[in-house]
């Protein structure tokens, strides 16, 4: 049970609840979404419902990759152990597609697979797994 807890709290600091996913303008066509978004990249602040934020920014030798410093904490997840996390990165993720990047997440002593999808230009999907079945995606909003 205890796994289960850490595996629902990770998935709960990387992303703490779904908010609505980019809405496409209906005047522009599908096929324009995805260079929409990454003409718009993934660098910046996003937040959830709840008030939880990360930082994006890129980074590594290359500067595609992707980090990830979480920035506020707020809801079920923001216990006193996670709260140490605020302010230090806890993502760093390759770039694997044109609006995608894998890596880890790191946190607590623990450690989750994780996906960063940008979606549209103020939206990313973030989807954190552990041992590879218990997965959660969420969507995180750009901040203003």
């Amino acid at each position: 049970m205890h796994i289960l807890t850490k595996t629902f709290s990770i998935g709960l600091l990387f992303a703490a609840a779904a908010l609505p996913t980019y809405a496409q303008d209906a005047a522009a066509p599908a096929a324009e979404a995805p260079a929409a978004a990454a003409a718009a990249g993934p660098t910046g602040t996003f937040v959830d419902e709840y008030g939880t934020s990360f930082k994006f920014s890129l980074c590594g030798d290359a500067g595609t990759d992707l980090c990830a410093v979480l920035t506020t904490l707020k809801g079920e997840s923001a216990t006193e152990e996670n709260l140490a996390f605020v302010g230090k990165q806890v993502m760093q993720a390759k770039q694997t597609g044109p609006s995608e990047w894998k890596g880890s997440l790191t946190a607590g002593g623990i450690s989750a697979d994780a996906t960063v999808t940008q979606t549209g230009p103020d939206t990313v999907d973030i989807q954190g797994c552990r041992a590879a079945v218990l997965c959660k995606t969420l969507a995180y909003n750009r901040a203003s």
